[in-house]
């Protein structure tokens, strides 16, 4: 087996997520034939450091021994059932434990099997509760500009990127939009705290003219992943849960993104100090190893729909492998894998090394907005750094830093012109100094050199 031959057998008979299957006609699929830690390794034994965990999920690297093996065990034991009226030991001591780290007021746990489904469950539940008040009127929800929630309809609903959404607009539900406080689009002068708060103004505009259609506020917390790691001060948190509180509306916290210690803390919403309604997670709840997600809830949640007959108040969403044992196994391990640094000494390595590593960018022509949050990090590709114009989206710039930054061993996979860092965990410091470095060589190549093209090509989150 090398790589050619698979390459082949891939594109006859598959296709790829978020990816326009015509580039491949020029760019090959990379098969990947094991990997180790932070190294994905082909056919051919080229190596690659994974730079962005593989879609932000394997925070704990590849193949981790520890977690391998607490698989390995559950599967001689359970290796699926059903949740409706069964139980098992992993998902209520993974239940327990989440609960236990995340923001006081959290009390129970609804398990669904992707993020999008995590969002669905979130929006059904919040508008469900309010009908089992008699306040039927409440249908609506609200999001950021630019916002990303996932996929599915109800969560498409609320995700403000047209490249995902536009063509779905039929049938879709029509919900509010509010300005992002993404920092980035804060005038000279402006304080990253002080534009939060000046963009709070018509979040709390919206909430007191239309609350009583309101079901709930959706956002993610600090950072907006796939608009292109869009972050904003946690003052905006802070104003938002009081304001919901004001106007009787749900906070629904998507961390599926920036969960499980990414932003510096365990959960995004402890930097602004409050508990939302209902907190989404996914992705790195299972390391990358399976599909899981949950939506952590209030026991004012839960009592909403508590009631002698199901069909009169009970919540009747299901999927078929909602807690799998497997599933919830690799994610006590990695849970475990968390108390052995109980302090996030590691992640706070991380965020200072990335700092450190940027720095020299910070000079750079064509590089604006270098931006981070814990562990994550990321800057824009522009044409002038004064005035911050960007490229032209069709010249495919951030395809280039792909490509170049490859051919060179790091995976990176630029949001259009944005080109960001979510390392594994366990990626050394010598190892994200060298990634960094190879992403400023792969934006020279990509900026320097004429545009690859001006085709309806897109670079995808």
């Amino acid at each position: 087996m090398n790589n050619h031959s698979l390459m082949q057998r891939d594109l006859a008979v598959l296709w790829h997520p978020c990816t326009q299957m015509h580039d491949h006609e020029q760019i090959p699929i990379v098969p990947i034939a094991k990997a180790s830690g932070v190294w994905l390794t082909d056919f051919d034994g080229k190596r690659y450091v994974d730079a962005i965990s593989s879609w932000w999920v394997n925070i704990w690297g590849h193949a981790n021994p520890h977690i391998n093996n607490a698989i390995k065990e559950q599967l001689d034991t359970l290796e699926h059932l059903i949740l409706a009226g069964f139980s098992h030991e992993p998902i209520v001591t993974l239940s327990e434990k989440l609960l236990a780290l995340a923001p006081k007021g959290l009390a129970r746990c609804f398990y669904a099997d992707n993020g999008s489904a995590a969002i669905e469950v979130a929006l059904k539940m919040s508008m469900h509760f309010w009908h089992n008040k008699g306040e039927t009127a409440k249908t609506r929800f609200v999001s950021l500009s630019g916002s990303y929630h996932g996929e599915t309809l109800g969560a498409l609903s609320v995700t403000d990127i047209p490249l995902f959404s536009q063509t779905y607009a039929s049938l879709l539900t029509q919900q509010y939009r509010v300005p992002s406080p993404d920092w980035t689009q804060a005038p000279d002068g402006v304080t990253p705290e002080a534009f939060a708060r000046q963009q709070f103004l018509t979040m709390e505009s919206l909430l007191a003219e239309k609350h009583d259609e309101i079901c709930a506020v959706i956002v993610e917390p600090l950072i907006q992943g796939a608009a292109g790691m869009k972050m904003y001060h946690p003052v905006y948190l802070q104003l938002l849960r009081a304001a919901c509180d004001k106007y009787g509306v749900h906070l629904i916290a998507d961390e599926i993104a920036v969960g499980f210690a990414r932003t510096g803390t365990f959960f995004a919403c402890e930097q602004a100090n409050i508990c939302p309604d209902f907190l989404c997670l996914s992705k790195a709840l299972t390391a990358g190893y399976l599909p899981m997600s949950v939506v952590l809830t209030t026991d004012t949640i839960y009592q909403g729909f508590y009631h002698p007959y199901a069909t009169f108040k009970g919540f009747l969403h299901s999927h078929s492998f909602t807690g799998n044992p497997l599933a919830a196994r690799a994610a006590l391990a990695s849970l475990e894998l968390f108390a052995l640094d109980p302090q996030l000494q590691r992640q706070q390595q991380i965020n200072a090394v990335l700092t450190q590593a940027l720095q020299p960018l910070q000079q750079h022509s064509h590089i604006a907005n270098i931006r981070q949050t814990g562990t994550i990090a990321a800057f824009d590709l522009v044409q002038d750094k004064a005035s911050k114009t960007p490229f032209d989206w069709r010249e495919r710039r951030g395809l280039q830093v792909f490509q170049s930054a490859l051919a060179k061993g790091v995976l990176l996979r630029p949001i259009g012109n944005t080109v960001y860092f979510m390392p594994p965990y366990v990626i050394t410091d010598d190892e994200l100094r060298w990634v960094v470095e190879v992403a400023a060589e792969a934006v020279d190549e990509a900026t320097y050199a004429p545009a690859s093209g001006s085709d309806v090509g897109v670079s995808l989150p």
